[in-house]
């Protein structure tokens, strides 16, 4: 039989407490695009909401012309604007 982690076995562990929170902020922590995020706000001090916006005034374009774009246009860094685009882009 497995043995349950919230036994008093598990928590007998000094580092058990530390173990748990560490695995659920790995599974909190943000993937795929989302996880630029913060660094695009940071640099280049626009909220994603802006971007995104911008990105919405570009309709006709496709994934690479709006990478293009931000990069041209606003000086991103290519990750950045992938980033950016991609996020939209699913959002449909």
């Amino acid at each position: 039989m497995p043995r349950n982690p919230e036994s008093t076995i598990g928590r007998a562990c000094p580092d058990w407490q530390a173990i748990k929170e560490h695995d659920m902020a790995e599974q909190q922590k943000v993937k795929g695009p989302a996880s630029y995020f913060p660094a695009i706000e940071q640099k280049y001090g626009q909220p994603v909401a802006h971007w995104l916006a911008l990105l919405a005034g570009q309709e006709h374009k496709k994934h690479m012309a709006l990478v293009a774009w931000l990069k041209a246009e606003h000086g991103m860094g290519h990750g950045h604007a992938n980033a950016l685009v991609a996020h939209y882009l699913a959002q449909g």
